[in-house]
Order: structure tokens, then sequence, then C-alpha cells
């Protein structure tokens, strides 16, 4: 695993040279903490613009965070990866000034898909499961 920190270039790993292209995600605050080997965890804290009628996050950014930690584990081996379908169970809800951690580890691969299971989590409290499908895409464009 490769850990984001001053003494570790993020263009060492392809996970993290994709994260520092991911304006979207660096946008709501998410934080790349760690990566490689088919896994990642990623930090998020959710803002007052984030929480939805209810004064809970929105699930949408929930997922999110989820899809950029699976999407950094599945980008961990190098070929470029893309979601291929996810799925997501909300389990406790999320407040503002709540910081998430999205926890992404690799269940399988085979071929060019892969199958990785990411929870979510506020301390020791899991907010949310996810589960994506991913593929690896042939002839990725060269950046």
């Amino acid at each position: 695993m490769v850990l984001l920190s001053s003494e570790s270039a993020p263009e060492a790993a392809p996970a993290h040279a994709m994260f520092a292209a991911d304006a979207a995600s660096r946008a709501m605050g998410m934080e790349l903490l760690e990566a490689g080997d088919g896994s990642a965890v990623v930090r998020m804290t959710v803002t007052a613009a984030m929480v939805n009628g209810h004064g809970i996050a929105h699930g949408g950014f929930v997922f999110t965070l989820a899809d950029t930690a699976f999407a950094c584990a599945c980008n961990s081996h190098g070929p470029v990866t893309v979601a291929a379908g996810a799925d997501i169970a909300f389990v406790a809800p999320a407040r503002d000034g709540d910081v998430l951690t999205a926890s992404a580890r690799e269940r399988a691969r085979f071929g060019r898909s892969g199958i990785y299971d990411v929870t979510v989590l506020r301390g020791e409290t899991v907010i949310a499961e996810f589960r994506g499908r991913s593929r690896v895409i042939r002839n990725a464009p060269e950046e």
C-alpha cells in the first residue's frame, strides 16, 4: 500500500495520479490517505453545503466519497479502470461537520473486471456500505 505523505510523490502510483487530476473529488474536500494493491482510503468532512432538507448528509455526497475510494482502489493496479456499476446501502446518517472515511478493498479481479467493497465510517460508526464493479478500459487514451 502506498501512503500519501510529504515524503511520497503522488505521481508515484497510478491511483495518486488519477486522484490528483480529479477536480470533482478534491473540490468536495476529499483527501486520498492511502492507495495501492487494490485498496484505498479517502477522507471527507461533511459541510453545510452537503446537507439535505432533513439536516443530514445528502446520499449523493456519501456515494461520491465511496465511489472515489473505489476508483482509487481499482486504479491502483495501473491500467485505466472505470466503474461498470455500483450500489450503496445507507446505514446511519451523517451530519454537518462529521469526518467520514471510506475504506475500499478489492474482493475479486477476473479478466478485465473487478469487484470492490467500500465501507464509509464516522469514527467507528458505519454510515454506508458500497459495492462497485470495475472494468479495465482497452486502449485507454494517452494523457
